[in-house]
This record gives C-alpha cells, structure tokens and sequence, in this order.
C-alpha cells in the first residue's frame, strides 16, 4: 500500500464509513497530473492524489479526509452523469453545494479548517467556504460585504451563503439563480477548485458507463456517514423537479416483454388467467337486407341504401383483473431512452392503469394522454422510497417498475409494504439488481432500441 493510501485509510476512523471497501475496489496513486485530487471512474477505478497538494494543503488526517469525502460526493451526486456538458459555473456550483454539506456534517474546527486555509474570504473564493465564526451566529464574508453588486443582488449572495451553512442547506437551483448573475464577468477559470474538472475526451473526470459497482461502494459507504442536523427533503440536487417533453418513440421489442410481465402479474395470485374472453353485441354495418328503421326511412324516400345496421355478437379478449399499475422511472441516469421507455409504455396502454407513476426522488402521477405527449417531470434522482410510500398510500396490490435499478433501499417498515406487493421489475440496460432483488416476484430486462 502507498503513502497516499496509507494517509487516507488512517484519517478515516476505524471501522467506520466503509473505506476498507473502497480501497479494496479502487487503486489509490500518487500523480502530479492532477492540481488536487480526481476519481477515474472505469472498470479499475483509482483515485488519483496529487502528493504536493496533500503536503501544502491537507496535511492534517482531518483535512485529507475532507479532500476524499469532497470526491466521493462528486460520484455520488453523479455530477459526471446528470449534466452533458459541465461549465466552469456548473463546477463551481457543484463545489459550493458540496462544500458546504461537508461542512454541516463535520463542523469541527480541524476539519472545516480545510476550506477555511485554502480558499480566503475574497469574493468569489468566500463562496466556497464557511464564514469566519461559523457555526456560531453567522456573519457575512468580507468578499460578499463589499462586492460591487446592487443592493438586492448583494443581499441574495448573502443569503444564499448563509442557506449553504445552515442546518437545512441550499438547492442546487437557489445557488444557480444568483451565482451566474454575479460571476458573469468574473473569470471562473483561475478559481482553484477541488478535484480534476476538465471533465471530457477520457480526462480523470469522466465517469463512464459499466462504473456501477463503484457507485454501489461509494452509496454504501456515505449511507454510514454523519447526517446533516434537521434534514428537510427538498435541499438537494434530487428535488428539484423539472419538467421536460419527451418524444416517445415505439419499441415492439420492449412492448412483448412488458406484456409478458403484465400478464404474469395480472394472474398471480388472483385465481384466473390473464385473459378473459367476453361476448359483446356492436352494431355493424353490412349488405344483408335487416330490419334497419334508417333503411325503412331511406326507402320511403326512394332511396335503395347500399348497407344496413345490424348487432352482431363480437368475440373480446380483454385483461383479466385490475390494470397495473407503473412506475417508470424518469432519473437522470436514463435520460438518453426516457423516449424508447415511454414508447414501450404507451404500446401496452390497453393493459396498464390510465395513470403512470413517474418516479425519481419524487411521484408525478400523468395520464396515459400525457405521456403520449411527452410530459416528463424529474427530480434528477433515484429512491425508491417514493415508490413504497405511494404504493403504501394507494394500496397497490399489483405493480410494474422500469428502472436500471440503482434506486437505493427503503426503511424496514416500506420493506415489509414492497414484500407484500405483486411486484415485477422490467429493466433497462446497463441495471442492477441488488436495491429490488428481495422485493421483485418477475423480472426481465427490455431490449431498448431492437428493432421488429
């Protein structure tokens, strides 16, 4: 084991956070290709230190820590995979957000004294660390008293650093609606962020596809961490919920696994087939003479009609039992085929309840009508307690998910709710399925983008 790996296993205490997980799964080096610090998340992942860095600015276990937990939020949050193409405001967003949760989770002196000693309380560097007496009464940064702002925007910088270190934290979108107004025309590229955020072209910061298992690792390992005092859903990136239109685009191939799946929840457990053959009388229309009163009424006009109503009796196969009910997933993690998804959806509508479940971090109930015009409304997330909660509250005996499966665990009590639910899980390439493995009675994944 490296010096650098030996610094990071011992600044963590023992047992704790998971870490020994992670340095088994991933590669600690030494680099002076990156200023600070960078995860390069591909089938090895490493981490890669810059040891220069550690020795001026983390020399501290306290301080090191901070620099790797600053990083392992970066995958976390999945900054690398939500957002296409990352800005320098987007980074420095992404820092300020994440500096300031690490922060409310370790306010003591010798760790917060890593943001404090590296950036200084000139705007736009104050940004990203505590205030001055923090976490005692706040006090605005000098950089933010004196900034040559109007008024209002100066007051709403203030508050919006004073949001990043209070017990609730700040949005993503509170931070967005008023750092760009005031960094428009301060250049953003010599701010010395944290981490390696050239972010294209197979720089340390891309986070490729097949990166799952380091996703897992990292979930695991932050679902021991500290949490922030009063947490109040709502305050992160996983909120927000955008609305977007989504061209959907028809799968036969992913419609006849839905459809197997929906049949095979329909008769588990109900007693009776999937289908049920029912006889209806319609009228139709044909050449046969028939006791037809608009003939009749044709004839006395001297009209010879052509056709005549008739009821018929007409064989119908219709599903058997009640529709069931979807949950699609709609996170950023399968933002390229939300389109194939609702176009598999919207082949099997004969055989689903009228309203989907649009899922992220959040339910957005819309009906079948609307996503057949691409309404799609996300928090950017995934957890699936949204979807045990509704299930919970509405009673669903029978439900279909489509997700990759990286929707994290429910409470005990949301468990037992998933256990006694008839619950079939369709997913999309690239899944998991360790998060709904104990809960899922079928499953089968969705050949997204085969074509008939």
């Amino acid at each position: 084991m490296s010096t650098i790996s030996e610094q990071i296993l011992d600044c963590f205490p023992s047992g704790s956070y998971a870490i020994s997980a992670l340095l088994r799964l991933m590669e600690i080096e030494e680099s002076s290709a990156v200023e600070t610090a960078a995860v390069e998340c591909r089938v090895q992942p490493r981490m890669l230190i810059n040891p220069a860095f550690v020795q001026a600015h983390a020399e501290t276990p306290e301080k090191l820590m901070m620099l790797v937990m600053h990083e392992l939020h970066h995958i976390l949050l999945g900054h690398t995979t939500l957002f296409k193409r990352i800005t320098a405001l987007d980074n420095f967003v992404f820092d300020a957000v994440i500096n300031g949760l690490l922060c409310r989770m370790f306010p003591q002196p010798e760790f917060t004294a890593f943001f404090r000693d590296y950036y200084s309380e000139e705007f736009p560097y104050c940004l990203l660390r505590p205030p001055a007496h923090w976490p005692g009464k706040y006090t605005p940064p000098a950089g933010l008293c004196v900034l040559n702002q109007p008024l209002a925007w100066q007051t709403a910088a203030i508050n919006v650093h004073q949001a990043l270190y209070s017990p609730t934290g700040a949005t993503y979108q509170e931070v967005i609606d008023v750092l760009p107004r005031l960094l428009v025309d301060f250049g953003l590229d010599g701010i010395p962020l944290l981490g390696d955020h050239s972010g294209e072209e197979g720089s340390p910061a891309v986070f490729a596809e097949g990166s799952s298992v380091l996703t897992d690792v990292v979930r695991k390992i932050v679902e021991e961490w500290p949490k922030t005092p009063d947490p109040i859903r709502g305050r992160a990136l996983g909120e927000l919920l955008d609305e977007e239109l989504i061209r959907h685009q028809p799968q036969p191939s992913a419609r006849v696994v839905l459809r197997r799946l929906i049949r095979k929840l329909a008769v588990e457990g109900s007693g009776r087939g999937a289908r049920i053959v029912t006889a209806q009388d319609e009228v139709v229309q044909q050449p046969i003479p028939q006791l037809d009163r608009r003939a009749l009424v044709q004839r006395a006009l001297g009209y010879a009609p052509l056709l005549y109503r008739a009821q018929l009796p007409m064989r119908r196969v219709l599903p058997a039992g009640e529709r069931v009910h979807v949950y699609l997933d709609v996170s950023g993690s399968i933002a390229g085929i939300k389109g194939m998804l609702y176009g598999a959806v919207l082949d099997c509508r004969a055989d689903v309840h009228p309203t989907i479940h649009l899922f992220s971090d959040a339910i957005a109930d819309v009906s079948l009508a609307e996503l057949s015009r691409g309404v799609c409304r996300s928090t950017g997330g995934t957890d699936v307690r949204c979807i045990a909660e509704h299930i919970q509250r509405h009673r669903v005996k029978r439900a279909l998910i489509i997700t990759d499966g990286y929707v994290g665990t429910p409470s005990r009590t949301l468990c037992e709710t998933l256990a006694r639910t008839v619950i079939a899980v369709a997913y999309t390439p690239s899944f998991s399925t360790y998060d709904l493995a104990p809960f899922t009675n079928f499953s089968a994944t969705l050949p997204i983008g085969v074509s008939a």
